[in-house]
């Protein structure tokens, strides 16, 4: 009599953990600020003062605004290291075209001329197959070449006090209201349309989602676009508030951006991330500058926490994606 085999029965099939991942990393960022938060209000009474906390959400913006762009960026799998160079150019762009286009007119064409930027950077990277970190590396030293080339290694300055709107106050200043219009403008498109969910497709798996019929190039060079506009926009304000620009002025804008959505739990692979994350990150970074300051702590040990931060950061990312495999 031969054996009989009998015939394999169904597994059990087991609820994905995903979303128990993604609850425990969002109370996690959630809860690490608001400890952030009580423990400066605690050791520094001045912290809490309605002024201290106004000018945390205005020194933010310039780095909050750049961040939501590179969150846009990490989650579709790249890097853009030329922030900080755009931010320099455009900032002084906008300065030395106020007398010629006025203050708005000098604004939007600053924006445009980041948005045009991010573009050459997207174009690089989709149509030329280069890697976005090199691609963006080497265009941020071209970029900055033109700043200064067209500041001569100087100051440009503007006496017009109009340009300096950024500064003025409605409840906060114009600037971080600035920021809170970008930041929920971006995270509406990266969480809640099509082309967010192009990003998110892309960043998790490109040969899937060009299968699926997504036109990568395109979104590569509209996400870096926005990146761009995003940094324009950031040197616009550093401009306004200050009256001035140089090219020396975002040298850390970039690592500053990528930081802060790292800090805040956007996935360096790719894929996963969001918007407020990114601004969380920035708040976290932010309030660890105040802290120092009203402490009167060493500065030269701010670094060493971000870079702390930035590792934890990683780590656990690593750790939980290890957990939902």
């Amino acid at each position: 009599m031969s054996d009989v085999t009998a015939p394999e029965q169904p597994q059990e099939v087991t609820p994905t953990r995903g979303p128990r991942i993604r609850a425990t990393r969002d109370l996690g960022i959630v809860v690490f600020l608001v400890g952030i938060f009580a423990a400066l209000a605690i050791a520094a009474p001045s912290f809490r003062t309605s002024g201290n906390l106004s000018n945390i959400v205005n020194q933010m913006s310039m780095q909050g605004i750049a961040a939501c762009g590179a969150t846009l960026t990490i989650v579709s799998g790249g890097f853009d290291l030329s922030q900080g160079s755009v931010y320099a150019f455009c900032a002084i762009l906008s300065v030395m075209l106020v007398h010629t286009f006025g203050v708005l007119g000098a604004f939007v064409i600053a924006v445009l001329a980041g948005l045009g930027l991010g573009a050459i950077n997207g174009a690089i990277i989709a149509l030329g197959r280069v890697n976005s970190f090199i691609a963006t590396l080497a265009t941020s030293y071209v970029f900055l070449g033109f700043a200064t080339v067209i500041t001569q290694g100087n100051v440009a300055t503007t006496s017009n006090q109009n340009f300096m709107v950024m500064n003025n106050t409605y409840g906060l200043t114009v600037a971080s209201w600035v920021f809170i219009a970008i930041a929920v403008l971006l995270g509406i498109l990266l969480a809640y349309t099509r082309f967010g969910r192009g990003l998110y497709a892309i960043g998790g798996n490109p040969e899937a989602a060009r299968l699926s019929g997504i036109n990568i190039s395109f979104y590569r060079i509209a996400v870096f676009s926005i990146s761009g506009a995003c940094a324009g926009a950031a040197g616009i304000i550093a401009a306004s508030q200050a009256g001035s620009a140089d090219s020396s002025i975002g040298s850390t804008l970039a690592l500053l951006a990528i930081a802060s959505s790292v800090v805040g739990g956007v996935s360096i692979l790719g894929g996963q991330g969001a918007v407020w994350r990114a601004v969380v990150g920035a708040l976290i970074l932010e309030l660890i500058n105040n802290g120092f300051v009203l402490l009167n702590l060493n500065p030269v040990y701010e670094d060493v926490v971000f870079g702390l931060l930035v590792l934890l950061a990683v780590g656990m990312d690593q750790l939980l994606r290890r957990r939902r495999t």
